[in-house]
């Protein structure tokens, strides 16, 4: 079964651990500590039979959310799994009160950035050698309508909406 909700202290540790296995220059274990005091800062974890599989932190300032970023272990990838997670993802972003989200994809990065082309991002920018490990430039790209995108996937998976709903609620 999958199941998103929010990340807690305890999840910190396996969202490290995929953060490491996913990027060059990962976030420090103790900055993915301090977003759980960030008030802006909302992270939601991706579970498979109990088992974090992915994450997405993001941070939500009045109508927009930034994901600061969002990754699948490797031993998932290509599952549909960072596609459910970024519905995830932008469902808590608008119950925070966004309309539109953003975020930074490299520019070799194709794979994402088909992913994101069909969650309706589209390149508003490029950020110049952004990426200090390659030199590399990021694309910038934006979601103007989150709650229209969320609506056009929401057939994404029934049982993990079902569920997502109640971790909304809080319940």
């Amino acid at each position: 079964m999958i199941a998103a909700r929010a990340m807690t202290k305890t999840d910190v540790k396996a969202v490290y651990e995929i953060e490491v296995l996913s990027f060059r220059t990962p976030w420090s274990y103790r900055s993915l500590l301090g977003e759980l005091r960030n008030k802006v800062a909302h992270y939601t974890v991706l579970e498979k039979d109990g088992e974090i599989i992915g994450y997405c932190g993001m941070w939500v300032l009045f109508e927009e959310a930034h994901i600061t970023n969002i990754a699948i272990h490797p031993a998932f990838r290509g599952c549909g799994y960072g596609k459910q997670l970024l519905h995830a993802a932008m469902r808590v972003a608008a119950s925070f009160g966004a309309e539109m989200m953003t975020l930074e994809v490299r520019e070799t990065n194709t794979v994402a950035q088909r992913m994101y082309d069909e969650m309706d991002f589209a390149q508003q920018g490029r950020r110049k050698r952004y990426y200090t490990d390659t030199g590399e430039d990021a694309l910038l790209l934006w979601n103007r309508n989150i709650l229209q995108t969320t609506e056009k996937n929401a057939c994404l998976n029934e049982t993990y909406l079902l569920q997502f709903e109640s971790f909304l609620k809080g319940e």
